[in-house]
Formats: C-alpha cells, sequence, structure tokens
C-alpha cells in the first residue's frame, strides 16, 4: 500500500513516523516534506497548493490513501479533489473544513448543535468590535486561516481597536470578518477525535502552549510544546464527545456535509464546564507530536477506516501508559519573523529512545540541515510521569543548536 503525507511540519513528520510502524509496512510517501520528513518517506513532486494538480500527482503515483496533514489545502479542497480523481483521502471535504476555515461558520455550527462556546459576536468594522466587547480581556479572531497567529487577548480598548484595526483595516489575515467573543478563564486540554461521518473515536487528550515565553507570556504561536496524558482529563473525554463532538458530527451530516478526519476541539476547562475556544479540521500541531508516539495502535488501519461511513464502529485505540513531553525549538524572530539557513548542530547527539521531529528544516546540497522556518523541530520523550519526560525532553532538546534558538522551558512543568 502507498501512503502519501501532505506537509511540511513536526505534526507531518510525527505522522508519518506512525505510519512506518504500520504492520501493513506502506511504502510511505511525502509531498513537499522538509529534510527529516525526506529521510524517511520518499518524496512526491506534487503542487499542495493546487488540490487539482495534487490529485493528479497522487493518482499518477498509484497513492492507495492521501493523508492531509495541514488546514489549508483541506479548506482548499483537497479531499475534494483527491475523491474526484478516485484516491481515498483522510481529511474532511472543503465544505466540513469550514469548521477550521472560518471562526463565524464554526460558532454558527455550535449554536445550531447546542455545543457550549463563550458567547460572541462577527462584526466587521472597528466601531462594531469595539462596540461587541462586554468587557476586558476580550479576545479577538480572525475569521479565516491565521497559522495559530489570528487570535488576539485585548487587555484594554487599545489594544482591542490596535487587534481590530490590523484584521479588519489591513486586512492582514484576508477580507474576512472578525469575531469577538467573551474571555474564557480556566485550564485548555485538546481532544482530537477520528471522525468517520457518523461518530467519534477519541485520541489520547493533550494539552499545547500557545504563547512564545515561559508563563504564558508573549504573542500567540503555532504552539512551542505538549504533553500527553493530560492529568484528570480522561474522565472528561466522553463528556466532550457527547456535547462537543458528537452534535458537531449530527449537525454537519443533517446539512449534507459529514464529516470524515480528525476534529480537533480545543477547550477551556471554565469554572462553568467546558468550553469550545475553537476548532481545527486536522491534527493539531504540536499536539499529534505527543500523541502519536503514545499510540500502540495501527494508525494506518485508523486511517483507512475513517474514510467509510461507519468505519470506526468498535475501534479503540491503545495507549502506551507513560507520559510524552514535546518541546519546540523556533527559529530567531519567531513569531513576528523567521531565519532560514542557520546550520543546526547536535541532532546526532539526542539521545537513543528520543524523537526528534522536523519542523521548518531543509537540507543543503552539503547534506547540512538548516533551519526553514519559525518552529524548527520538536523534541519528544517518554517517561513514568511528566517529570521523568519533560527532563528527557529537555536534556535532548539542549544537545541542539543553531542561532537564534527559542524554547520554553516550562512545557509540562
Amino acid at each position: 500500500m502507498r501512503v502519501l503525507v501532505v506537509g511540511s511540519g513536526g505534526r507531518e513528520h510525527a505522522i508519518v513516523r506512525a505510519l512506518r510502524r504500520s504492520p501493513q509496512a506502506p511504502e510511505v510517501l511525502c509531498a513537499p516534506g522538509n529534510a527529516g520528513i525526506r529521510r524517511d518517506a520518499v518524496p512526491l513532486e506534487a503542487r499542495t497548493d493546487d488540490p487539482g494538480a495534487l490529485a493528479r500527482a497522487a493518482r499518477d503515483a498509484g497513492v492507495d490513501l492521501v493523508v492531509v496533514g495541514p488546514e489549508a489545502p483541506l479548506v482548499a479542497g483537497a479531499a475534494d479533489a483527491l475523491a474526484a480523481a478516485g484516491v481515498r483521502c483522510f481529511g474532511p471535504t472543503a465544505a466540513a473544513a469550514r469548521l477550521e476555515g472560518s471562526k463565524a461558520f464554526a460558532k454558527e455550527v455550535m449554536a445550531a448543535a447546542g455545543v457550549p462556546t463563550g458567547a460572541h459576536r462577527t462584526v466587521a468594522t472597528v466601531a462594531e468590535g469595539l462596540a461587541a466587547v462586554s468587557g476586558y480581556p476580550a479576545v479577538v479572531k480572525a475569521d479565516g486561516l491565521a497559522a495559530g497567529k489570528g487570535v488576539v487577548i485585548a487587555a484594554n480598548e487599545d489594544e482591542a481597536r490596535a487587534a481590530l484595526h490590523v484584521m479588519l483595516v489591513e486586512r492582514r489575515f484576508g477580507p474576512e470578518p472578525v469575531v469577538v467573543e467573551e474571555f474564557l478563564s480556566g485550564e485548555e486540554l485538546s481532544v482530537l477525535a477520528l471522525c468517520d461521518g457518523e461518530r467519534a473515536v477519541p485520541l489520547a487528550p493533550a494539552r499545547d502552549y500557545k504563547r512564545i515565553g515561559d508563563g504564558d507570556r508573549g504573542p500567540n504561536t503555532g504552539g512551542m510544546g505538549s504533553f500527553s496524558p493530560v492529568p484528570g482529563a480522561d474522565g472528561l473525554v466522553e463528556e466532550v464527545l457527547a456535547t462537543v463532538h458528537e452534535p458537531v458530527l449530527a449537525e454537519l451530516a443533517r446539512r449534507g456535509t459529514p464529516f470524515h478526519g480528525v476534529l480537533y476541539a480545543g477547550l477551556m476547562l471554565s469554572p462553568d464546564g467546558v468550553r469550545v475556544l475553537e476548532f481545527n479540521a486536522r491534527f493539531g500541531d504540536p499536539e499529534t507530536q505527543a500523541v502519536l508516539p503514545r499510540l500502540r495502535s495501527d494508525l494506518l488501519e485508523l486511517l483507512l477506516a475513517a474514510t467509510e461511513p461507519g468505519g470506526l464502529a468498535g475501534a479503540a485505540p491503545e495507549w502506551d501508559e507513560r507520559t510524552a513531553v514535546c518541546v519546540v525549538l523556533a527559529s530567531r524572530g519567531y513569531p513576528a519573523s523567521s531565519s532560514s539557513g542557520d546550520p543546526i548542530a547536535g541532532l546526532d547527539a539526542v539521545p537513543d529512545g528520543v524523537e526528534v521531529f522536523h519542523a521548518g528544516t531543509a537540507e543543503r546540497d552539503d547534506g547540512a540541515v538548516v533551519t526553514a522556518g519559525g518552529r524548527v523541530l520538536g523534541v519528544t520523550a517518554l517517561g513514568t510521569g511528566r517529570a521523568e519526560a519533560r527532563a528527557a525532553a529537555y536534556a535532548a532538546a539542549d544537545v541542539i543548536h543553531f542561532e537564534g534558538r527559542q524554547l520554553r522551558r516550562d512545557i509540562a512543568a
């Protein structure tokens, strides 16, 4: 069996590694990949920003299953184009992927399905946005895709006005409107579930760290680290499935757009109960780098089942009981900018048993691995408990060096 993984981040590297562990021994291809992925998978020349071109390349290469990692190809219709070309795809259609592609659409679906979330309003002008704020801090969200950087928690009116200006006047994240919502306090939790259009099968819960600095300081990023499992979260999973995933799946099916793929629910465990912060229509990054190393079941078998209506009936993934901690190493200037071309040293000194997932990396003609983006590497270690896992992850991270390296020191603390 030939499986193509689309994407070039740490999430995709973790998916590639998990697929390579399958007893079915698939041939794993990648497009476009990165320096690490291309050592674990066979590169396939394919345009990932053009759904039709991607579908033709997969069909011509005899690919049996395409796993789409990033959100942008899904929102653009990659799954639709692949289906039209007769190639099986793990990932939602463009219509179903609007759960991530549009914050306003996600709120509309949640309201129709009775899913608990924060009070909100969709606005089109700065004045409307300021009028929608009921108190500070307030959350200002770009409606469309923003690579994890389109959310601002405004502490006061000046910060809210500045965020609204960036999104609605400068149009930095596109022409879409903006969602203003109440700030929810508590502890965050990510519950990802594999979905076959009818039912949701949960993956192990994880927690990620969005801000660039220790203590959740500084601007939002795509994610600076994660860990799994999360203490006390296992008892919440059934509640989350019943109140979040299953109602959303039923509502999308009712609309004629059943959801096949990963439905990622970003949650706040607030004093008033579980509330949905956001939906993603794919594996999370960096949660996947902490979750998949713990998966004992055959990922390929699960992904194939999810592409069939009702195919996940009876599925119950098995997990390594140890804790996984992932620490992200980012490049100079991230998240405002990124640095490319800086040589990465120490990759060959990482201890056995620790996985290094490549994200923003490239390989020079001379074989040297260099930085090529904002988040460069994810270092994941397993241990008996969080303390052991995080100690191993940081020990491995500290043997890797490149100019301007950034990392948080409080992941899973």
